[in-house]
């Protein structure tokens, strides 16, 4: 089992940028794959960006070019870049741990692809 711990949400408004953080537990963090999901209000969760254990990324296809997704193994932490934000961004943002932390994802994932869930963390865009 993965502890994650998500901070660097906030409310900002359209068009400026946040990064946040999800800080992992254990010494195999560099093994295994991470990805980023989020919930809008009324809304299901869904993927938003997913990083495998090498340099591979996947993104959804809404933050394409606005979005980096980014892993320091270091300081067991991954981040997510968020640029041009726009109003649909809105909601709460969550880190994943692969699930028998594998070095791979499939894309678009399933929840059931992640055994390990932070907390969450608020994005909200607003002018």
């Amino acid at each position: 089992q993965v502890q994650l711990v998500e901070s660097g949400g906030g409310l900002v408004q359209p068009g400026e940028s946040l990064r946040l953080s999800c800080a992992a537990s254990g010494r195999t963090f560099s093994s295994f794959a991470m990805a980023w999901f989020r919930q809008a209000p009324g809304k299901d969760r869904e993927s938003v960006a997913g990083i495998e254990a090498g340099t591979t990324t996947y993104y959804t296809d809404s933050v394409k070019g606005r979005f980096t997704i980014s892993r320091d193994n270091a300081k067991n932490t991954v981040y997510l870049q968020m640029n041009s934000l726009k109003t649909e961004d809105t909601g709460v943002y969550y880190c994943a741990a692969r699930s028998r932390l594998l070095r791979w994802l499939r894309w678009p994932p399933t929840n059931n692809d992640f055994g390990s869930w932070g907390q969450g963390t608020q994005v909200t865009v607003s002018s």
